[in-house]
């Protein structure tokens, strides 16, 4: 995009209506832009904020050539969308960020992981497989993991002994080896259509044994100085391979040896950034459109320790949203809540989110589970 455009009547498009979106769109029009989002659902979280809402699914050709014909710039809130038509417009020189090849290629999990092992990023041991014969070939306990359309947890499947054989993933997958893991780390990394690039700080992520879900982020991770320098060298260059343009989420781990390996790359704003709207002199969800309409990428400064904490639909209920506990919850001191506006909740479903400040990480971890024990997300029919 050049220079000279005229940014005042900037028009963005984004693929996805969630939460991401949502936040995604309440930036761009603070910045002054007109937003359009391509989404199936009626009232969804982005519809609500944004100018324009085109409802299509994410693999309506169609609708998608829509969205890209009726705006300036592309990018997505989700990567699991039809690509051709993308492609297609992509090549005859429409503005759609991250390029379409590179969510194809980040679409399928297993491409992803050999890309950059053969770019000499450093990577949990895998394999392709096709027969249990091939589930067996690492010994046990493996990870297996779906190649395509896995996320939240979904998708992946632990097999610890070869009787679990029988509970592995009907669908195209690889293995991983278990690794031995001393911490989830992850580094949101930003890169404009020029090839600059800026990293946040390397966050902590704690998961919620239940679902697999990313439960809590801690910024900044408790680290080493020496840790920290690796693993945004890593995830820089692990960008770099891909040609990115936009926010990524490098998801890393961190070995009980010293190791850090990718585990991988979400091509968009990320759970482990949300931190960064109340915590970065630069949210992620700006720096988003800033990377993609080719403006400076802003200070991702951490201008206080942060804790994030998910809140997700409550077990045992379902149907509209009932916020229990917001009075108690926001008495907290330097606590932010963010509810998403999704109109159903189902249990482990992600409804809001919570961040909470402190000069202390070790404070502000305390005040997020304070909220988390009282901050429940109930609905209308109990399951």
């Amino acid at each position: 995009m050049d220079k000279n455009f005229n940014y005042s009547s900037l028009k963005l498009g984004i693929i996805g209506g969630g939460q991401l979106g949502k936040i995604m769109s309440q930036k761009a029009k603070k910045m002054g832009f007109h937003v359009t989002v391509l989404d199936p659902t009626y009232n969804c979280p982005a519809a609500q904020v944004s100018d324009k809402h085109i409802i299509g699914g994410f693999h309506d050709k169609a609708k998608l050539e829509q969205l890209v014909q009726e705006t300036d710039v592309t990018t997505f809130e989700l990567e699991h969308v039809e690509t051709s038509i993308l492609k297609e417009l992509y090549d005859n020189g429409h503005e759609i960020h991250p390029s379409p090849y590179v969510i194809e290629l980040i679409q399928n999990k297993y491409e992803q992981k050999k890309l950059l092992d053969e770019r000499g990023i450093p990577v949990p041991a895998y394999k392709d497989v096709s027969c249990d014969e091939d589930l067996k070939s690492f010994g046990f306990p493996v990870i297996q993991k779906a190649k395509k359309e896995g996320y939240d947890g979904k998708g992946v499947q632990m097999l610890k002994t070869p009787e679990d054989i029988k509970n592995a993933l009907q669908t195209e997958s690889f293995i991983e080896e278990l690794v031995d893991i001393d911490k989830e780390l992850a580094v949101i990394v930003a890169r404009n259509i020029e090839g600059d690039m800026k990293c946040y700080p390397v966050v902590e992520m704690l998961f919620d044994d239940r679902t697999n879900i990313c439960d809590i982020v801690m910024a900044p991770a408790k680290i080493s100085k020496e840790v920290e320098e690796k693993a945004i060298d890593i995830s820089k260059q692990s960008i770099e391979v891909l040609d990115g343009v936009g926010i990524f989420g490098v998801e890393l781990f961190l070995t009980n040896s010293g190791e850090i390996l990718v585990n991988e790359i979400a091509p968009r704003p990320h759970n482990s950034g949300h931190y960064t709207v109340e915590a970065c002199a630069t949210s992620q969800f700006e720096q988003i459109i800033r990377a993609v309409t080719n403006l400076p990428l802003g200070s991702t400064k951490l201008i206080s320790p942060a804790v994030m904490i998910n809140i997700l639909g409550e077990e045992g209920y379902e149907g509209e949203p009932f916020i229990d506990g917001i009075h108690e919850a926001l008495a907290i001191p330097e606590l932010s809540f963010h509810f998403y506006g999704k109109s159903f909740t189902k249990p482990f479903r992600k409804m809001g989110h919570v961040t909470v400040l402190a000069d202390d990480i070790n404070i502000a971890l305390e005040k997020a589970m304070k909220a988390k024990s009282i901050l429940k997300i109930k609905g209308s029919k109990k399951r």
